[in-house]
């Protein structure tokens, strides 16, 4: 897969966050405190999930899934700038570079599906209640996230395989943290039309129809909660999907104006 852009190119500089080395050992603290505090909050929500069996719900399997991929996306990322941040060793090569950011695309991909999936299961939770048990089962849940990591670990092996066979002989130097799309395409001196097509393709396919579908699922969801007579019931069905409205609001907001 990588043999061509092999010819010119067998490892990049990573530039980091900042140019002075007065500042690597406040930024390696401060990005090793928040990445223990993302691994630590996750593990200790998939502890609570596994270990009370009140909470073997399709939701909280969801939740499950969301953690794992949110400790797997981190860890690709953060654990090599910490070592380039302490060892100021910033070299990456080009095999690890491509595996960095295949890694960041399918799992940012996974995310998104997997958070469409508890949009569709708080809305049959909301929306149709009586039919939850059915709709929702062990099945079609274990369905919903195996089919969520396939798709998403599938959606971007078009772009390392055209990524990977672009030269790149401008320059090595990545002005970024980690090997990105976008500062990986402006080292190219290849065609990049293919890739940058692709790109908005499958980021308006994936990402525009992920977001369209929860929005969807929201509005059925809004308009039965507003049925609901009492202030109470209203309150009590809206809580069941706040938290899960917070997180596509945080993710899918940086998405759209990127």
């Amino acid at each position: 897969m990588v043999t061509r852009a092999m010819d010119n190119v067998s490892e990049f500089i990573i530039q980091g966050l900042c140019d002075f080395p007065e500042c690597q050992l406040p930024l390696f603290v401060l990005f090793l405190i928040i990445y223990l505090f993302i691994i630590i909050g996750n593990l200790v929500i998939f502890s609570i999930i596994l270990v009370n069996s009140n909470l073997h719900t399709p939701m909280y399997k969801f939740l499950l899934s969301l953690s794992i991929t949110d400790i797997s996306s981190t860890s690709n990322i953060l654990p090599a700038l910490l070592n380039f941040l302490i060892t100021k060793q910033n070299r990456m090569s080009l095999f690890w570079c491509m595996t960095q950011l295949y890694l960041y695309l399918s799992l940012a991909g996974c995310e998104y599906i997997v958070l469409t999936a508890m949009a569709y299961d708080r809305y049959v939770a909301i929306c149709d209640p009586l039919h939850y048990i059915t709709r929702i089962s062990e099945k079609h849940c274990a369905w919903l996230i195996s089919t969520s990591y396939c798709v998403g670990l599938a959606s971007s092996v078009c772009h390392i395989v055209l990524i990977s066979k672009l030269s790149y002989c401008n320059s090595h130097l990545i002005d970024h943290f980690f090997c990105d799309l976008i500062p990986l395409l402006k080292l190219s001196c290849s065609d990049t039309f293919n890739v940058e097509i692709l790109t908005y393709v499958s980021g308006t396919l994936l990402a525009g129809n992920c977001f369209l579908l929860t929005l969807i699922s929201y509005i059925f969801i809004i308009s039965t909660i507003l049925k609901i007579q009492s202030t109470h019931g209203r309150q009590k069905a809206f809580s069941t999907c706040a938290s899960h409205l917070t997180c596509v609001i945080i993710l899918i907001d940086p998405i759209v104006c990127i």
